[in-house]
């Protein structure tokens, strides 16, 4: 046959390549201009990076990161999506990508109905979960129902109460479940029916605009309230049969209680609460200050199981079981030791699941670690991508209001990092050549230390945007903690915790927790000696979500991608740092309840004006803006003058902020200052903006910046958001003259500074009393 009969239209990359509308003449003798063939040469050889990265096998990791997307709209709506109608777009969409699965379109058609599918498996979970969720306080509720969770806190104790009747004097409201703070020690055991007496509020709103949001997080827990138990707490005989989950509740409860019963026998104080959290993931008992040298260093997701426990619960079992199965000579040539190996280690690390409460950062960790061991059992390959993106939708679709906690934040990028270590950087890592003095060093440990202070580092970075954004902190000698603590911890701590698991029904547990505490002893001195390192608290001011998705994006291009594309995603990560510390700190905080206010000196700290003491709210405020005071520092207060009427404190530029608590003091700062934060009724011709009670009632706590003359306000509630966790509030009234947010107001003309006569009151504000609802 001819040439020119076998010749076949060019497919591939070059195919649909564009040149430059030059002659043929002019391109056979090569005078095209250089700058056009760069850059042909640069589109040609993009478009061959992202053929390749289209192509087979590089589709399924994307479709979490799509389901993910769509989860996120969800929580950025104004209002609660029609479910139904979330459900049908969904479907359309999913039958639409199958109806174009031969064609080019086909990955773009999949990720579409995989957001839509993310969109509408959060909105079906938020109606079938729909409750209400208390708006005021209410005193001495009579309350009846079954204890079904318990929690030891350093102070106090915490139940989750499932109320069968509920006696209230004015409305017939009813609540399914509440969340209730009692005196330490007193907490009633899980799976009992008790009667008792509750002061109730509602969940905890953001403390400032962009901050955690606990009513979110209590909402889709079924808890519609928080609260105080009044009195004795009256065990009660149980009206009807208490239900298989509680029942299993109970008997995890009462396992973890005795765990904990046996380690009391041996450990005390902080090394008692760290060996139970290990163990249980019971974490609350450990004290404020090990707590905070724990997180500051680094070593903060030693207390929370996840990922590095489970793989250490799986793999002691796996080489354990695989070890004394190999004592027998005739199973090493007959039997599939590994395997069976493996299939022990997945039930030991489904107990573990079980015994720890299941948390999201420890259902990834059980779904990943599955994956693995159930990979070994097949002979298939066991750390990918793929790996990761089950275990992603799984958690996803089960918990898809997981995606906002900082837990599966921090612990699915963690992963990501780990898991693109071990495809892309253990492989070169490992090449080395095999000569003596390599084979030396390995014998020494040289390459196992390198190999763990690299996934220290790897893990440390992928963790650093969501630490900085929920907790405003990053871990500068992170690193360093891991390398002197882990080795500890996965060589005597975490064995012999699982030794002495074994050994309990025996009686020679004992032996293993003292082994426990002297590993928990070198784990706090590393702990609290690399938190007192100078520089050791690293502090970021708050930020908005955009950096966090734009860190996320880049994340994700780093992990994800195969080819130099990747290095895209270095780019975003770098335009997300620049974004984030780009952002500009508030001018003005405005508690919710209108009796904390924090104003911007001319030395850009703040200054706190407050009609009570609320330690855990400034505590956050200072947080957010990387101030390292403590919140009884006497700093706080200067130049701040108050007196019974109220406060004023001075803005940069001289004018005031008054927190007026008498009439006739907003009727006096209506002429004198900017601003007027009140919970009195303003007078109709105020002059000034006003942010009154009904403002806060409505719209809760605000930021403000001041920008020529005007106020530019964000609230955590703004005009037109109605979500179930935090329902909008109607107007009960239009705020008259200037008793409005502030938002855009004009601020006047500008006023000499004045200050109120001093008093006591300065030095000690009035303490109030606060729930315990963090």
């Amino acid at each position: 046959m001819s040439e020119a009969g076998n010749s076949r239209p060019k497919t591939g990359a070059r195919a649909g390549a564009r040149t430059w509308p030059l002659g043929e003449a002019a391109r056979a003798a090569g005078l095209v201009p250089f700058g056009v063939r760069a850059w042909q040469a640069l589109i040609e050889r993009l478009r061959g990076w992202a053929h390749a990265e289209a192509g087979a096998g590089r589709l399924l990791p994307w479709v979490p990161v799509s389901f993910g997307a769509g989860i996120a709209l969800y929580f950025a709506a104004d209002h609660e999506p029609i479910a139904w109608v979330a459900a049908l777009a969904a479907a359309g969409f999913g039958a639409a990508a199958v109806a174009l699965r031969r064609q080019r379109v086909f990955a773009l058609a999949v990720l579409i109905a995989a957001l839509a599918a993310g969109f509408a498996t959060v909105a079906l979970k938020a109606n079938r979960i729909a409750h209400g969720v208390l708006a005021r306080p209410m005193h001495s509720v009579g309350l009846q129902g079954f204890v079904e969770t318990h929690e030891e806190r350093d102070k106090t104790d915490r139940f989750v109460l499932r109320i069968t009747q509920m006696d209230v004097s004015r409305d017939p409201i009813k609540f399914e479940r509440v969340r209730l703070s009692v005196k330490k020690g007193t907490a009633p055991q899980v799976g009992s029916f008790v009667e008792l007496k509750a002061r109730l509020t509602p969940p905890l709103q953001p403390l400032r605009p962009g901050a955690y949001d606990f009513g979110r997080d209590l909402y889709f827990q079924n808890i519609a309230a928080t609260g105080f138990v009044m009195g004795a707490i009256k065990p009660r005989p149980p009206p009807g049969e208490i239900g298989f989950a509680l029942r299993y509740a109970a008997t995890m409860q009462g396992l973890r209680d005795a765990i904990d019963a046996r380690i009391r026998l041996t450990l005390s104080g902080d090394n008692r609460a760290i060996a139970t959290a290990l163990l249980t993931g019971r974490r609350d008992a450990i004290s404020v200050p090990v707590n905070d040298a724990m997180f500051v260093s680094g070593l903060g997701h030693v207390l929370s199981i996840s990922g590095y426990h489970m793989a250490v619960v799986a793999g002691v079992v796996f080489f354990a079981v695989r070890a004394l199965l190999a004592l027998i000579p005739a199973l090493t040539v007959t039997f599939p030791i590994k395997k069976c190996a493996a299939a022990a280690a997945l039930a030991a690390a489904l107990f573990y699941l079980l015994l720890s409460g299941a948390e999201v950062a420890t259902q990834r960790s059980f779904l990943m670690t599955a994956v693995v061991l159930i990979a070994v059992m097949v002979d298939r390959q066991a750390i990918t991508f793929r790996t990761l993106a089950v275990a992603a939708m799984v958690v996803l679709t089960l918990s898809p209001e997981a995606l906002v906690h900082p837990s599966f934040q921090m612990s699915f990028a963690a992963t990501l990092g780990l898991v693109a270590l071990v495809q892309i950087g253990m492989p070169k890592l490992l090449a080395s050549p095999d000569n003596s003095a390599t084979a030396r060093a390995a014998l020494w440990g040289a390459r196992e230390i390198m190999v763990l202070g690299l996934a220290s580092l790897v893990a440390g970075l992928a963790t650093t945007p969501y630490a900085a954004f929920h907790f405003h902190r990053v871990t500068p000698y992170g690193v360093l903690a891991n390398l002197l603590a882990m080795p500890v911890v996965s060589a005597l701590v975490m064995p012999a915790g699982l030794l002495g698991l074994a050994a309990m029904p025996f009686g020679f547990d004992g032996v293993f927790w003292r082994l426990m505490d002297i590993g928990i002893d070198w784990m706090i001195v590393v702990a609290e000696g690399v938190a007192a390192l100078p520089g050791a608290v690293g502090r970021v001011a708050a930020f908005g979500s955009g950096p966090l998705l734009a860190s996320t994006l880049g994340l994700i291009l780093l992990g994800l991608l195969r080819t130099p594309l990747r290095l895209s995603g270095a780019a975003v990560l770098g335009l997300a740092i620049g974004w984030a510390l780009l952002t500009p700190q508030p001018d003005i905080l405005v508690a919710a309840d209108g009796r904390h206010v924090a104003v911007r000196g001319a030395d850009g700290r703040l200054r706190v004006m407050q009609d009570g003491k609320d330690a855990f709210l400034l505590k956050e405020w200072l947080a957010a803006d990387a101030d390292g005071r403590a919140v009884t520092d006497s700093s706080l207060a200067e130049g701040v003058s108050c007196d019974a009427a109220g406060c004023v404190a001075p803005l940069p530029d001289g004018g005031l902020v008054a927190l007026a608590r008498r009439p006739e003091a907003v009727a006096e700062d209506c002429e004198r200052v900017r601003l007027i934060v009140t919970l009195r009724q303003p007078p109709a011709d105020c002059a000034a903006p006003v942010i009154d009670q009904d403002s806060l009632r409505r719209q809760g706590a605000q930021i403000l910046w001041q920008t020529g003359g005007r106020f530019a306000a964000i609230a955590v509630r703004p005009r037109g958001v109605d979500r179930p966790w935090s329902p909008a509030v109607p107007e009960d009234r239009d705020t008259a003259g200037g008793g409005t947010s502030g938002a855009g107001a004009s601020a006047g003309a500008d006023i000499t500074p004045q200050r109120r006569a001093p008093t006591s009151a300065d030095a000690t504000p009035p303490e109030s009393e606060r729930s315990d609802q963090d």
